[in-house]
């Protein structure tokens, strides 16, 4: 099922074919300038003169010529130094809307070659709760793991939970203090211990600062942490007894902050769980001379002739002996491999961490662990405040990701309230539509934004339900919905479409857009093109709502045609939501 710009493109793809050029340069894409002459365009002309040796105008003509009969077109034109316009024919708009009406997946293929997909992203902290550095992470890990499932990868997404360093010599160090009696610190006991955890999140959230607080301003107590962390690291049981509680508390709270922020995961591992193959994995580098010795530490020269700037190796082990983030990394690759055996692997995690990444991979590659690109840094930029610095609470503090959400939620519920929506349900009906205008604001917020990008937090403006915001596009699915309801309660069905109107062509062309954007999400990593092509189509639904009566048509076969135009938006807007992790209420 090919889209009116793909079908274009086959047909001027062979008439740059027959005048002996490449099939490439017959791509046609929508006209982004002035749509209002032809809705798409192509410009294979100008780089075809160089490889002909003639001007691009001439080219241009030969290639019209070639295709000025096709049914297929109602126009073609050249404008300016060779860019060649072409409008479609009337029945290929109206072929098109009859295919996708047809169609559950809206028009988008699964790929041919599917691959085995890990996304690794999330990545909090045990003990420590979700701020909004995680925000970004989150959505754009969960919304990429949708689009590639969608286009039929297999998905495996893991948490990877930070669960093995000093902040876990910290917890065990502190919870002494205040219990000294717990068994868990007899150094003679090694096993038989209780099922029960002795802290719950909350103390958790307690202990860690108050740790970290004092051995920053106490050397002494910062070593305790050390030694802590390293006994941990040895294997003493008590430490790991404990290791696992934290670990269990920590998890069942994550699991409730994630699940309110509509994310999912596959896998809950963390650090701690690729620390058995560390040390065979160390001896395996040594083995093969994948590291070498450097003032006591073994490291991985990752640098390479050519770089622009220089790279440091890779530390594998200190000269203290202790492995670091590198190397939990790097076993966490070995786990993956022989555990899911992945064709790629994302890594969702901020830009801060590029020059981390950047060793870890090449590492890797030199390993045998993964081949060179099968490794993949999708790095993301910053939720910044209205001073363009890194969003803080008002004293400076971190923004709590439960904060931020409940936040979001509240200010939902005040502009439902304040546009007069939702006001016919219940209390939990009004509170769930609440919810979801909240996250869709947020989400949306950060998904648009192409995922390098920066930008400033305005609850304000992200839960507006005018302009480009997660709100209006879940408006934009309720009425649609309200328009199918009052079609069945009227005995109004779907049935052929047929397209007159510009308005009717249009969302057509809106709608046929829908597999190019999926596909240059997933090419670019980057949800932002989902974004820009669902507030398109809303846009495009409007317009035509507005031109286009559907239930007072002037007769059955044009209301029968626009309730079914009506039913292919809803279906593909609804597609468009859950592939950005959004979800629209029934009502508002």
């Amino acid at each position: 099922m090919a889209s009116i710009a793909d079908q274009l493109s086959n047909l001027l793809g062979s008439a740059f074919e027959s005048h002996g050029l490449s099939r490439e340069l017959g791509r046609v894409s929508p006209s982004k300038k002035n749509p209002e002459l032809a809705p798409f365009q192509c410009n294979g002309a100008m780089p075809a003169a160089k490889q002909a040796g003639k001007p691009p105008r001439e080219i241009a003509q030969s290639i019209v010529d070639a295709i000025a009969d096709s049914e297929l077109l109602a126009s073609v034109e050249i404008a300016g130094p060779g860019f060649i316009n072409l409008t479609p024919a009337p029945a290929m708009y109206q072929n098109r809307a009859r295919e996708l009406a047809g169609d559950a997946r809206s028009g988008v293929a699964r790929v041919d070659e599917p691959q085995k997909v890990m996304i690794d992203f999330g990545g909090p902290n045990v003990a420590k709760p979700m701020h909004v550095g995680h925000l970004r992470s989150s959505v754009l890990g969960d919304s990429l793991q949708r689009i590639f499932r969608f286009l039929g990868h297999e998905v495996v997404s893991d948490i990877h939970l930070g669960d093995w360093g000093l902040q876990m010599g910290h917890l065990i160090t502190e919870l002494k203090e205040e219990q000294p009696d717990l068994v868990y610190f007899d150094a003679e006991v090694t096993e038989g211990y209780p099922s029960e955890p002795p802290v719950d999140i909350e103390d958790l959230a307690r202990l860690y600062p108050q740790a970290s607080s004092k051995a920053k301003s106490d050397e002494a107590r910062l070593e305790l942490s050390r030694e802590a962390t390293a006994e941990l690291q040895a294997g003493r049981a008590g430490y790991r007894a404990l290791l696992r509680h934290f670990i269990n508390v920590s998890i069942a709270a994550l699991k409730q902050d994630f699940g309110n922020l509509g994310v999912h995961f596959d896998l809950w591992k963390g650090e701690s769980d690729v620390d058995p193959l560390i040390p065979a994995m160390v001896q395996d580098f040594k083995d093969r001379g994948v590291a070498e010795e450097s003032d006591g530490a073994w490291v991985v020269r990752v640098a390479r002739e050519g770089d622009k700037k220089e790279l440091a190796p890779l530390i594998l082990v200190t000269r203290g002996g202790a492995a670091l983030y590198g190397t939990t990394d790097l076993a966490t690759i070995l786990d993956r491999k022989q555990a899911e055996a992945p064709d790629l692997t994302l890594y969702v995690v901020d830009l801060g961490q590029s020059d981390h990444f950047e060793q870890v991979f090449r590492a890797a590659d030199k390993a045998g662990l993964a081949a060179d690109g099968a490794l993949e840094h999708v790095k993301f930029g910053t939720v910044n405040g209205p001073d363009g610095k890194r969003l803080r609470t008002r004293d400076g503090g971190t923004f709590r990701l439960a904060d931020l959400i409940g936040s979001a939620i509240t200010r939902a519920g005040e502009r439902l309230d304040e546009a007069g929506l939702a006001k016919d349900g219940d209390a939990d009906e009004k509170a769930a539509t609440a919810r979801m205008v909240g996250l869709a604001a947020i989400k949306f917020a950060d998904l648009q934004n192409y995922r390098t990008t920066n930008y400033i937090f305005d609850l304000d403006r992200f839960t507006s339900f005018e302009g480009k915001t997660g709100p209006y596009l879940l408006y934009a699915a309720v009425r649609v919905k309200s328009l199918m309801r009052k079609a069945e309660a009227e005995g109004v069905t779907a049935g052929d479409i047929l397209v007159h109107a510009d308005e009717e062509r249009d969302l057509v062309l809106a709608l046929d857009a829908f597999g190019a954007a999926v596909d240059q999400a997933a090419e670019n990593r980057a949800p932002n093109a989902l974004c820009d092509h669902v507030f398109t189509l809303a846009q495009a639904f409007s317009k035509f709502y507005a031109a286009c009566p559907v239930l007072i048509a002037e007769d059955e076969q044009t209301q029968a045609s626009r309730l079914a135009l009506a039913q292919t938006t809803l279906t593909q807007l609804e597609l468009c939501l859950d592939l950005l992790g959004l979800e629209a209420p029934e009502r508002m």
